[in-house]
């Protein structure tokens, strides 16, 4: 099958390339749709997104939310799930009021401490694919913004040392260190939040940055690894200030 297949790719005959005309032709063919007919298929096409929205929020609220709230220590009012998050191992919970997980996200804890927490607060915002890997502390304050497939982890996840690596060895106190987000700060997707490390108060962690140091409050770092670019950025409006 492969070699027939080389041989239609190849066009090596006038058979094969009839052939492979065909399949070209059938992979780029369309349905041809009278105009009469778009204002109909239109609707169709927002019913379908209507009814898999509806459906969805069904599940999430017969399911998805009471599981979720079942895994936590607490939960604050207003909890707002599109799926229903990952937990793997013993972390501990804690989510404020109106938090939202707007897709699939990841909460992972290993065997290296026993009471690894997290802390989630009030109007916090996890994006989608992102991933908290908890294993001492991780905190993040109220008003915060995660992007999607962003990565917050206190810990290195395996020793540094390749013998110690080779034989599954626990992490040493040095590789676990607890991270903080603070409030109104704004991490772009894809970004990596290390050890370690406290965002500032309203600071901007640029998208796909990776960031091993302190971020001071209401900066923009960006690379990697992240620095501070600029200062004084985000602040916010006085009210003296026109809106």
């Amino acid at each position: 099958m492969n070699a027939l297949l080389l041989k239609v790719r190849r066009g090596d005959t006038p058979f094969y390339r009839a052939i492979k005309r065909f399949a070209q032709a059938v992979r780029e063919a369309n349905l041809p749709v009278p105009r009469v007919l778009l204002p109909f298929l239109g609707l169709l096409y927002r019913l379908h997104f209507g009814m898999y929205g509806l459906i969805q929020r069904m599940i999430t609220f017969l399911y998805r939310e009471p599981l979720f709230r079942g895994r936590c220590e607490s939960v604050g009012r207003r909890l707002r799930l599109e799926r229903m998050p990952e937990v793997e191992g013993h972390a501990r919970i804690y989510l404020g009021d109106d938090v939202t997980f707007t897709g699939k996200a990841g909460i992972y804890s290993g065997r290296f401490t026993d009471n690894p927490v997290l802390i989630i607060k009030d109007r916090s915002r996890i994006g989608h694919n992102t991933i908290l890997s908890v294993n001492k502390e991780v905190i993040i304050e109220e008003d915060v913004i995660i992007g999607n497939n962003c990565v917050v982890a206190d810990n290195d996840g395996h020793p540094r040392a390749a013998d110690l690596r080779a034989q599954n060895a626990p992490l040493a106190e040095r590789d676990i260190r607890p991270v903080r987000i603070c409030r109104h700060a704004w991490i772009g997707r894809g970004a990596q939040i290390m050890k370690g490390v406290t965002v500032g108060e309203g600071a901007i962690v640029s998208a796909y940055s990776v960031v091993v140091t302190n971020i001071p409050p209401y900066c923009l770092a960006m690379g990697n690894p992240a620095e501070v670019i600029m200062r004084g950025v985000g602040k916010p409006r006085s009210a003296s200030q026109p809106a």
